[in-house]
């Protein structure tokens, strides 16, 4: 089984609704098992598209898929939602995005696939939740919790807990 950290965001939508369908659809499409999932977090937007606030959220499972399947199901679960990757600007709006953030301790540089995900150590909607879950997961060399006492987290707002 490997350790694989996702990250959740969206702004279209009830985001949170969405979030909790899409992880059970993680979870049963890909044979998972659930092991954590942060609060959800409202973020301001990235860029300079005018849109509202995003929720990002991050959970970790284990499973027994390999990277390029986990990568074609998150992608077949976006567009389930409502994701049209092919049709969306970059940091535009979305009802769902879902971004493999680590896969054990897997080092891959695909065009298709990324691991570590690039820019997830730079990204405090990414980190905050990840540090509610996995504070310790060395990501890039550093914890999650290093690589987030390098960024500023002005914004990012914890929401309470869905009943």
């Amino acid at each position: 089984m490997a350790s694989v950290l996702i990250a959740l965001g969206g702004n279209v939508g009830d985001v949170r609704t969405t979030f909790r369908k899409a992880v059970s659809n993680i979870c049963g499409m890909t044979q998972a098992g659930l092991v954590a999932r942060s609060s959800d977090y409202e973020t301001p937007p990235v860029g300079d598209i005018p849109q509202d606030n995003f929720i990002n959220a991050a959970i970790e499972i284990d499973t027994d898929l390999d990277p390029h399947a986990l990568l074609f199901t998150l992608h077949k679960i976006e567009h389930k939602f409502g994701r049209n990757r092919a049709a969306e600007g970059h940091w535009g709006p979305r009802p769902l995005d879902l971004d493999m953030i680590a896969y054990d301790d897997v080092v891959m540089l695909k065009p298709e696939l990324m691991l570590p995900h690039p820019g997830a150590t730079q990204r405090a909607f990414v980190l905050v939740p990840l540090a509610e879950i996995a504070p310790d997961r060395v990501i890039a060399g550093k914890t999650v919790t290093e690589h987030l006492a390098k960024l500023s987290t002005d914004g990012i707002v914890r929401l309470p807990d869905l009943n």
